[in-house]
């Protein structure tokens, strides 16, 4: 009888690949993420760098004697999904990786325990009870970490501080208190060595507050702000950042399919709580399939709608090409949708692009009032425009006595719609469709950016290839009149690093171009010239 062995040094690797961050940012983020999901109000971390040991200490609930044995393996976790941040415990799993030992002691009711872990080899993790040394007082968790590096980041209190800011952004901003407060009623607090962090708005920044509202519902179900400056951004703080219960899922400017014109002077952070349903099962990104992933899309295209908006009101929206270019890569898009659906037969990966069935992936009702996972359609997001400040917090609909204050979109009110209605003056509302509503369509799209000096063609980014219009390659497409060639073999090769290993790439581009080329004769066009 044989028996079913497991590499856990490589299987703790593998996790640690799935992020995309440093391991040691990786190990301080699930460790805060676990806190915070078990009810902590305070996180207090003591470096002790002559002992090479990371001490954090929270006040949450704490686990009992049964829980720090589950604690203990792989993929155990008491969360249901939807409702925390944290994976399985795997910063203190990944902790392995860079410790000589981790010693975790906790306290809940009347059991107060702790033990004592270590990666022994490939195989074996080891671990054993030991006496608590008091790092917990009333109820709550602590873990000690003894890290086989002395100069390992994770005992620099400057690293702390600064990847705290970064991957809890919300947490540390007052304009976020009112969205988060239903989530962590009694605050949240940070302390290095004994210091609290300071919670801070946006500094030396013109600041403009978005809301992005559901339909029938006048309370925003995602809250933030857009900030520009005359002086660029520090690199950690450029692109719009998207979190949710306070941590920091994606930042920067591919995710949202937006550049503005001058991206190294634009920041912004939206805090949307709904979207932990929609989270990987990591918690590093998005789920982009099913109704989770229709979750994630609705709320991605209303904040698009947001931020287009706002950058349009400061005239600061980059030129892509005008809208006749933009007509004449439709029909490209239409054949791409044909070859994925094809191509996503032989090679799996492309199926996260686009759904095997015709038509591309599932569409969603984007813009009506039917029912996704929570049974509520995805309506508009309205923009609050202005320079008010940063540390003003964002106050809902419901708390005002005039509802004219935060216009609602026509869906979104009982009664006859009205279509022609005026925003309230310093208020840009996003519409709804009028009339009856066509379902959006997501698969794969095409945009141009110039990008100077950069040898790909393109690149992939979500759903979208990002042509590189720079590129002395496409200059001379344009001048043959050849750029639909050149576009497709751009869209080859940078779908060739999702869908294969390096080595094969060669081969997936020439069936891309071959199916490319036979979609011109395919259902659709044949019908057309019936017709």
């Amino acid at each position: 009888m044989g028996e079913t062995r497991v590499d856990l040094q490589h299987l703790l690797e593998d996790l640690r690949d799935a992020y995309p961050g440093a391991l040691e940012e990786t190990i301080l983020t699930e460790v805060v993420a676990n806190s915070l999901d078990s009810g902590a109000t305070c996180l207090r971390f003591t470096v002790g760098p002559t002992l090479s040991a990371l001490t954090i200490v929270d006040d949450g609930s704490g686990m009992r004697r049964r829980d720090l044995v589950r604690y203990h393996d792989l993929a155990a976790s008491t969360k249901t999904r939807g409702q925390g941040i944290g994976f399985a415990g795997v910063g203190i799993k990944l902790g392995l990786l860079v410790c000589e030992d981790v010693v975790t002691e906790t306290r809940r009711g009347k059991e107060h325990v702790a033990s004592r872990w270590h990666l022994a080899g490939r195989h074996k993790a080891p671990w054993k009870w030991i006496p608590p040394s008091g790092l917990v007082t009333d109820h709550g968790t602590a873990v000690q970490l003894k890290l086989h590096n002395a100069l390992s980041p994770l005992l620099d209190e400057g690293y702390l501080e600064g990847t705290l800011r970064r991957q809890y952004q919300p947490l540390l901003e007052p304009a976020f208190d009112e969205m988060l407060a239903a989530h962590y009623p009694k605050g949240f607090r940070f302390e290095v060595n004994g210091r609290v962090l300071e919670r801070q708005p946006i500094h030396g920044a013109e600041v403009s507050k978005l809301a992005i509202c559901l339909a029938r519902k006048r309370k925003p179900a995602a809250v933030g702000y857009l900030a520009r400056s005359e002086s660029p951004f520090p690199e950690d703080q450029r692109g719009l950042a998207i979190s949710t219960f306070g941590k920091v899922i994606k930042r920067g400017w591919d995710w949202l399919g937006i550049t503005p014109a001058a991206p190294d002077r634009m920041a912004g952070m939206i805090e949307a709580p709904a979207l932990a349903a929609a989270l990987t099962l990591n918690k590093g990104d998005f789920v982009r399939v099913g109704t989770r992933g229709a979750l994630y899309l609705g709320y991605r295209k209303a904040i698009q709608e947001a931020v287009s908006q706002q950058l349009a009101h400061w005239g600061d929206i980059r030129e892509s090409g005008d809208r006749a270019g933009r007509r004449a890569v439709r029909p490209m898009e239409r054949d791409l949708e044909t070859v994925l659906v094809d191509l996503a037969e032989e090679f799996p990966l492309l199926a996260s692009l686009v759904e095997r069935r015709p038509g591309g992936q599932k569409r969603l009702p984007i813009g009506q009032s039917s029912s996704t996972e929570n049974g509520q359609g995805f309506l508009a997001a309205s923009v609050m425009s202005g320079t008010e400040a940063a540390e003003d917090v964002v106050t809902p609909p419901e708390a005002t006595e005039d509802p004219d204050q935060f216009p609602q979109p026509a869906e979104a009110t009982q009664g006859e719609a009205n279509p022609q209605a005026e925003p309230s003056p310093g208020v840009a509302v996003v519409p709804g469709p009028r009339g009856r509503s066509r379902p959006a369509h997501y698969g794969l799209s095409i945009r141009f950016e110039s990008h100077e000096g950069d040898p790909d063609l393109g690149r992939l980014v979500e759903s979208t290839v990002v042509v590189n219009d720079a590129h002395p390659a496409y200059r001379r497409a344009v001048a043959s009149r050849s750029e639909g060639y050149h576009i497709a073999l751009a869209v080859a090769l940078a779908l060739a690093r999702l869908a294969v290993p390096p080595a094969e790439e060669h081969e997936f581009v020439t069936a891309f171009l071959g199916r490319w080329g036979e979609a011109l004769d395919g259902p659709r066009r044949r019908s057309r010239k019936r017709s």
